[in-house]
């Protein structure tokens, strides 16, 4: 005899999708669906037990109500290669008016009351991951498009790996540098200033010795010309006396 169509409504009807990356826990939500108007039990099953932690794994839906159950993908290491085999099945049975123990409902039930679905399990990459793929196998492009590509990517990677330390450290030897031009200008017009105060005391010191000589000159030459005229005085008396005695 044949088993009767699920009762319950599956969201996804047909497939787990899981998306990686898989070096963590990966969790798909299955929703299931109770339309009738009878409480529905329900049991989750997997091919592959030890690789997913399924939350609920088994319960009562109420009638006209809905549960979420989580299914966590185990990590493991991903190949693409490799195609998924895993497979899940939800199975339901509506429940007794007079049920207490669940177990043993499970166990009593009959095979024409149980009812069935089946779900494959895929495994994606996630969406960045697929372009980088895409980006890489598309080999025709223009020079300019690929220098275009550079500038625009090359600012970004520069940016991304300066981290908040090497910033500061950046700023700190653009701060001892201006420092430092400004200690240099400061110094160089200091030297200016001392330049011009020695030019003007070389200059003031020569002044002096110039003027006095100049006065010395005079002297001498003024003394010169006294015993000049003194000489010839002198001469000119002793010829009038010569000449006096002469007659």
């Amino acid at each position: 005899m044949a088993r009767p169509e699920q009762v319950l409504l599956l969201e996804p009807q047909h497939e787990l999708k899981f998306r990686g990356p898989f070096t963590d826990v990966v969790t798909a939500t299955l929703k299931l669906t109770n339309p009738t108007d009878r409480n529905v039990c329900f049991k989750v099953k997997t091919t592959a037990p030890r690789r997913y932690c399924v939350r609920p794994n088994s319960g009562i839906i109420d009638a006209g109500t809905f549960i979420n159950v989580s299914v966590m993908l185990q990590p493991f290491d991903y190949d693409p290669n490799e195609k998924s085999k895993h497979k899940f099945m939800v199975q339901s049975m509506l429940a007794p008016y007079d049920m207490t123990d669940m177990e043993g409902v499970w166990k009593e039930a009959k095979p024409e009351e149980l009812m069935d679905s089946k779900l494959r399990c895929t495994f994606e990459m996630p969406l960045e991951n697929g372009e980088t793929h895409e980006s890489e196998s598309i080999k025709p492009v223009s020079s300019s498009a690929s220098v275009k590509t550079e500038h625009s990517v090359l600012p970004k990677s520069a940016s991304a790996s300066l981290d908040d330390g090497e910033v500061k450290k950046i700023m700190e030897e653009c701060k001892r540098l201006q420092m430092e031009v400004q200690r240099l200008r400061e110094e160089n017009k200091q030297i200016r200033e001392d330049d011009g105060l020695r030019k003007r005391k070389v200059t003031s010191l020569t002044t002096p010795h110039s003027s006095s000589a100049m006065a010395t000159t005079a002297v001498r030459d003024e003394g010169l010309s006294t015993r000049v005229l003194a000489f010839c005085v002198l001469f000119f008396v002793i010829g009038v006396i010569i000449g006096k005695l002469a007659l």
